[in-house]
C-alpha cells in the first residue's frame, strides 16, 4: 500500500515535466542537480523533498499543483502503520491514541463489512474481538484494561454534538463473534442505540442490487479532515483532499443502497430469529 502511494507520487511528477515539453535531463540541468536524479524520482527509486517537489512544479510551469503534491508527499510519509508496530505497548495503548480523533471529530461516517464497529459494540463483544487479536499477534494480555478504554470512548455517542452515520453489511449481523450469546446481546444492543439521536443507522441487505458498488474494505471518516482504512496488517491513514473525496463518494453510493429506519430493524430482528433458530 505504501509503495502503491508513492509510485502515485512518482508516476505524477513525471506527468508534470512530460506535459511541460521537458526531458529529464534538461529538469535536471535546470534544477542543477544530478542528472540521474530526476529518472530516480520518477521510478519512486528516491523519495522526493517538499523542496524538490517546488523545484519541480516551478521549472515545469506547474506552480499551482506544488501545494496537492507536497501535502500528498506528507500523507506517503504518514500513511501506513502496522499493527505490530501500533500494538507492540498493547492493545490498550491502541485504544487510547484514538481517542483525542474521537473527541474532535463532528461527523463520523462509518462502512464495516466485517465487524459491527466500536461505538456500537458491547463488552462481550470488545473482549472477544480484542482477545482473539491478542492471541492471534501473541500480545501481552491487557484486554481488560483494554475492554474499558473502548468502552468509555463509547461516551462520544451520548456526549457533545457527534454525529454518527454507519452503515453495516447485512452479513455483519450473522458472524458469531463470540459465540451465540454474545452475538445476541449485540443485536439487541444495536435495537437500542438506533433510536439515539446522534446515530443514523442503515443495514445494506443481502439481496441488494451491487452492480454500482461491491463490499468495500472497513473504513472510517473523521469530518472531511481524515479516513481510516483498517486491513489485515495494518491501518492506512488518508488525509489527501483527492482521496478523501472518494470514501466520500463511496460512502454515497453505500447509502444509497442501504436501508434505514424500521426496514433496519426489520433486519436486525430478522438475525436475532435466525440466531434464535
Amino acid at each position: 500500500m505504501l509503495q502503491q502511494a508513492r509510485q502515485a507520487l512518482a508516476v505524477r511528477l513525471r506527468e508534470i515535466r512530460v506535459e511541460a515539453g521537458l526531458t529529464a535531463s534538461a529538469l535536471a540541468a535546470a534544477a542543477g542537480w544530478h542528472r540521474t536524479k530526476v529518472s530516480k524520482l520518477e521510478h519512486s527509486a528516491t523519495m522526493p523533498s517538499a523542496e524538490d517537489i517546488r523545484t519541480w512544479c516551478r521549472l515545469c510551469g506547474a506552480e499551482d499543483q506544488a501545494a496537492e503534491l507536497v501535502s500528498s508527499l506528507v500523507a506517503v510519509d504518514t500513511m501506513w502503520t502496522e499493527w505490530r508496530r501500533l500494538e507492540r505497548t498493547g492493545l490498550r495503548h491502541v485504544q487510547e491514541a484514538v481517542l483525542p480523533l474521537w473527541e474532535r471529530t463532528r461527523r463520523i461516517r462509518i462502512y464495516s463489512s466485517w465487524l459491527i464497529p466500536g461505538p456500537l459494540q458491547t463488552e462481550g463483544y470488545i473482549r472477544a474481538l480484542l482477545d482473539a487479536t491478542r492471541r492471534r499477534r501473541k500480545l501481552l494480555d491487557d484486554v481488560d484494561q483494554a475492554t474499558a478504554v473502548r468502552l468509555a470512548k463509547q461516551d462520544v455517542l451520548y456526549k457533545g454534538e457527534h454525529r454518527f452515520a454507519i452503515l453495516l453489511e447485512e452479513s455483519v449481523l450473522r458472524y458469531r463473534i463470540g459465540g451465540p450469546a454474545v452475538l445476541e446481546t449485540q443485536l439487541r444492543h444495536l435495537l437500542s442505540v438506533m433510536s439515539l439521536p446522534s446515530v443514523s443507522l442503515g443495514i445494506i441487505p443481502l439481496d441488494a442490487d451491487r452492480s454500482l458498488l461491491r463490499p468495500v474494505e472497513m473504513f472510517f471518516m473523521f469530518d472531511e479532515v481524515q479516513v481510516n482504512v483498517e486491513f489485515v496488517s495494518g491501518w492506512l491513514r488518508v488525509t489527501t483532499p483527492r482521496e478523501i473525496a472518494m470514501y466520500d463518494q463511496t460512502f454515497g453510493l453505500l447509502s444509497r443502497m442501504a436501508v434505514h429506519g424500521k426496514r433496519a430493524r426489520e433486519i436486525v430482528v430478522n438475525a436475532l430469529d435466525i440466531l434464535g433458530g
